[in-house]
């Protein structure tokens, strides 16, 4: 059963066209996630897009310049066509898109549970042409060595994007909630690597990273679970929509 899923992928694709698939998958619905909010806050087409492109592109764009690389839709204006087809579908599909608040979450999860994986196996491949070309043979102990650095690109090739469309709308970051958001895609990553350990194929430990980050978002939303708010000893905590509606009044105090 496992060899047979081990090589589904290439049968049905081709060698190499596994990851490339994947990605485009993930740029599709993770533009689809922020044209939706753009869509909300009235935004015109080419607004609409540009938040699209970041929120998709946005986390890829910073790992490969942190890994002094040309960012990888520089080299391949396919994934600039797959942002464009995320404006037509929620063109169409709007109603559907905009006004359910799951289709927004099942989008943007999918879109950071995929950018997870190919944040890491960007590092790993990363490296091991790195060995490669040192003449040495990247053997599974170099592999493992390289785990931190590939859970922490991963996290950033799958919230970044987010992280950058809520500023652009005018949002605090979900990053920076209470929600389990960064720490899900972390913890997939945890489990993705656990998983070599124990010999199985990198191709199914991907698979399994996917879905564990979705379940754990899921569940996190369904019984709200969250991150405590880091609340320093003796202050006074203010909760933020209160300390924020005190601020705007203040501000038109201060107009008047």
């Amino acid at each position: 059963m496992l060899e047979f899923l081990r090589e589904l992928p290439d049968k049905i694709l081709g060698p190499g066209l596994f990851l490339e698939a994947l990605t485009h998958i993930a740029t599709f619905v993770g533009a689809i996630s922020g044209i939706r909010l753009a869509c909300v806050k009235h935004f015109d087409w080419f607004g609409a897009y540009v938040i699209g492109f970041i929120t998709t592109l946005g986390g890829g764009t910073l790992r490969d310049v942190l890994m002094n690389k040309t960012p990888f839709w520089m080299d391949d204006p396919s994934y600039l066509i797959t942002t464009f087809a995320a404006v037509i579908a929620v063109w169409l599909f709007g109603r559907r898109f905009i006004s359910e608040k799951i289709t927004w979450f099942v989008f943007d999860t999918i879109a950071i549970s995929i950018f997870m994986v190919i944040g890491m196996e960007k590092v790993i491949i990363d490296e091991a042409v790195k060995v490669a070309a040192s003449g040495k043979v990247f053997s599974q102990a170099l592999m493992f060595g390289c785990w931190w650095k590939a859970i922490t690109m991963g996290v950033i090739t799958a919230v970044f994007g987010g992280v950058l469309r809520d500023i652009c709308i005018n949002e605090v970051p979900l990053i920076f909630r209470k929600e389990i958001y960064a720490l899900a895609c972390a913890a997939g990553g945890g489990l993705y690597f656990a998983l070599l350990a124990f010999g199985v194929d990198a191709r199914i430990c991907g698979i399994i990273c996917i879905i564990s980050v979705f379940v754990i978002r899921a569940l996190a939303i369904k019984y709200k679970l969250g991150v405590p708010i880091l609340v320093g000893r003796r202050t006074i905590h203010l909760p933020y929509q209160n300390h924020h509606r005190r601020g705007n009044a203040h501000d038109t105090q201060a107009n008047h």
